[in-house]
């Protein structure tokens, strides 16, 4: 199932996502029936601890998950990938040094450091040997470009073996940038750009979050491919606000 993600991924077909920020189960469940090709589960700004993580995955199933860890912190990246995820999003990542610590961590000796557990993502020890074996090439590891700085760091980060894609975080780079939420801002614009065209020559996917359809349309004709779009609280919020004002519409009629 993760292999097929990270190959989807790799071939650069475009893969729609949304974000989960409430921990509740019922809430995932509803998501992966709505069609989504990942759940981008967000543990660094949602309220979750791993074991809220790990209930997640489980009402997820098949659907591939990714996760947003707080930090690049070597005790969260060893946690969520126990749990058995597709995959990792790590946030503000500004150099190549930090992208190359990222794979490190992500990657069994050899070819990296990551401490040797047992846990959910090896089938709790009956599928210990082949996921040693597979998770090096079958974990998707994607870094977020969401500061100026690494927008000046781009190509030596997309350059770093074992980065699988770059995510642009364009509200959080707006802010770095001084002009907070102003993403269509010329500059903010040009920024994001300059990340998409990294990854084009590096022949690496690009993603990038937007809350509606509107928000993330030119992206995709620009050739981002990994899609983050919408929000679960705004799916609730936004969609319980239409109905009610629609039905005191009809009552003023």
């Amino acid at each position: 199932m993760y292999k097929e993600f990270k190959k989807r991924l790799k071939s650069g077909e475009n893969l729609v996502g949304t974000i989960v920020t409430l921990n509740n189960r019922e809430n995932v469940e509803i998501l992966t029936q709505a069609g989504f090709d990942w759940l981008f589960i967000d543990a660094e700004h949602g309220p979750f601890s791993p074991y809220d993580v790990q209930s997640l995955l489980q009402a997820a199933r098949s659907t591939p998950s990714i996760v947003r860890i707080p930090a690049l912190d070597e005790i969260w990246v060893k946690k969520i990938l126990d749990l058995g995820v597709a995959g990792l999003l790590i946030p503000q990542i500004n150099t190549a040094d930090e992208a190359r610590k990222v794979v490190q961590l992500c990657h069994y000796p050899p070819a990296g450091e990551r401490g040797v557990g047992l846990a959910r993502a090896h089938n709790y020890g009956f599928s210990f040997t082949e996921y040693l074996q597979d998770s090096n090439q079958d974990l998707t590891i994607i870094v977020q470009a969401e500061h100026i700085d690494a927008v000046t760091n781009i190509k030596d980060i997309v350059a770093v073996n074992g980065v699988d894609a770059v995510l642009v975080g364009p509200y959080d780079l707006s802010a770095s940038m001084g002009i907070p939420g102003k993403i269509e801002n010329k500059e903010v614009q040009t920024a994001i750009k300059t990340v998409l065209n990294a990854c084009v020559e590096e022949n690496i996917p690009a993603g990038i979050f937007g809350v509606d359809l509107d928000a993330v349309d030119k992206y995709i004709d620009m050739g981002f491919s990994l899609i983050a779009v919408g929000i679960d609280v705004l799916f609730l919020g936004l969609g319980a606000q239409e109905t009610c004002n629609s039905v005191k519409e009809k009552f003023k009629s």
